[in-house]
């Protein structure tokens, strides 16, 4: 499951990487594609992310990786999301929801990295 939902996030990250590059670029301003360049950029970096933790979840079985898994992917959703959102020129104040976020991200790397110092106990 966890490799699948990974796969399908990357196809999601190319799908809208390509939007960006070919149908948006005619219609939206320099400071929305860079806004939707970010957005795909970390898309790709955390869904690589999440499919080392789908691999690592099928070599070492009982290694947790549910929590790391959701609180990504929920960033994700609100980091890139709010970013691509903006860049389609809906409303500005969503970006106030991309350092949520990114804080979603962040924990989930750190209850990644937390895990792996309790496991090698």
């Amino acid at each position: 499951m966890w490799i699948a939902i990974s796969a399908l996030n990357l196809a999601f990250a190319v799908m809208l990487g390509a939007f960006g590059a070919h149908g948006l670029k005619a219609h939206a301003s320099p400071e929305q594609l860079v806004w939707w360049h970010t957005a795909t950029d970390y898309f790709f970096y955390h869904a690589l992310g999440l499919l080392a933790l789908g691999i690592l979840s099928k070599v070492i079985l009982t290694f947790p990786i549910k929590l790391p898994f959701i609180l990504i992917q929920i960033g994700i959703l609100f980091f890139c999301g709010s970013l691509y959102i903006m860049a389609l020129g809906l409303p500005r104040i969503l970006g106030a929801i991309t350092p949520i976020g990114g804080a979603f991200m962040i924990a989930g790397w750190l209850v990644l990295a937390w895990n792996t110092l309790k496991y090698a106990k």
